[in-house]
């Protein structure tokens, strides 16, 4: 697909234009209207692609919980069936809030052998719309600071778990990749956190990091790895644990394979592989 036709598909979704001026931008591009009615289903996710592991697996079981110390935060709770205590992660989804890929997500992490709390961010306000578009405006009124409050309640949600082992981590993708690097500046309890192409904490705020890091960047992804220079100078002067590994030829969002534009199924396998690794590394 036409490069370009991603760009503008990310500007929108990251809230730089109105989806009418989207629309109208994606039919210059493609050169018509039957053409951009043709592409738009290829940037759009697609959820019916969201079940890898079955929300019946045998070896998890799945809830919604709610989640103390913020009035209407709700997530999605994976548990390992296997006898034990266990590392925990906090699954943070993109900006469109807890939809059926991170449920799934969270699944996946669950099968690893961890318990795993997919965070709905917009419970507060009624939880996660099926309307995307309606999602998006209300992400537009989430304060950051109500956001973070979200991370750390479920931090300590996980943390006081009697499955659990009392170590926490947290794995975010785009919106949830920032949120990540958020956590980890903030809540001294997060001892591994993953960031797939997340915006970057401030430089002067790194040293707080106690957490240690694994950051994923597609390397088309211009806009986010911008800030991979500062952050990485940031951590390493500060003497911080990360790692960091930019996948050549993958977007922005590479890891959701319900999206069939953006989704690199190499760069995807590779970089949660790692994940994997480094919460085993980590949390067990």
């Amino acid at each position: 697909m036409d490069q370009r036709l991603i760009e503008l598909f990310d500007r929108y979704t990251h809230g730089f234009m109105s989806r009418r001026a989207f629309l109208d931008r994606l039919t210059v591009l493609a050169g018509g209207a039957a053409a951009a009615s043709a592409v738009l289903p290829l940037l759009e996710n697609n959820y019916a692609r969201a079940e890898t592991i079955a929300e019946g697996d045998p070896r998890i079981a799945t809830e919604t919980v709610a989640i103390p110390g913020v009035a209407g935060l709700k997530g999605y709770l994976v548990t390992p069936k296997a006898a034990g205590k266990h590392g925990t992660v906090v699954v943070i989804h993109e900006n469109r809030g807890l939809n059926p890929h991170i449920k799934d997500v969270a699944r996946r992490v669950g099968i690893q052998g961890f318990v795993a709390l997919g965070v709905d961010y917009l419970g507060p306000m009624g939880g996660t719309p099926e309307d995307v578009d309606k999602a998006a405006a209300m992400f537009a009124t989430l304060k950051a600071e109500d956001a973070l409050a979200g991370s750390r309640a479920a931090v300590a949600f996980l943390k006081g778990r009697s499955d659990g082992n009392g170590k926490v981590g947290a794995v975010g993708f785009c919106w949830g990749g920032g949120q990540v690097n958020a956590l980890a500046v903030a809540e001294p309890d997060l001892i591994a956190g993953v960031a797939y192409y997340g915006p970057q904490p401030p430089a002067d705020k790194v040293p707080a990091i106690k957490a240690a890091l694994l950051l994923h960047y597609g390397a088309l992804d211009e806009r986010i790895d911008a800030g991979i220079p500062a952050y990485e100078a940031a951590l390493k002067a500060a003497g911080k644990t990360y790692e960091i590994f930019v996948y050549p030829g993958a977007n922005h969002a590479f890891n959701n394979d319900t999206n069939a534009a953006r989704y690199n199924k190499e760069a995807a396998d590779l970089a949660w592989s790692r994940t994997v690794a480094f919460f085993k590394k980590y949390l067990a």
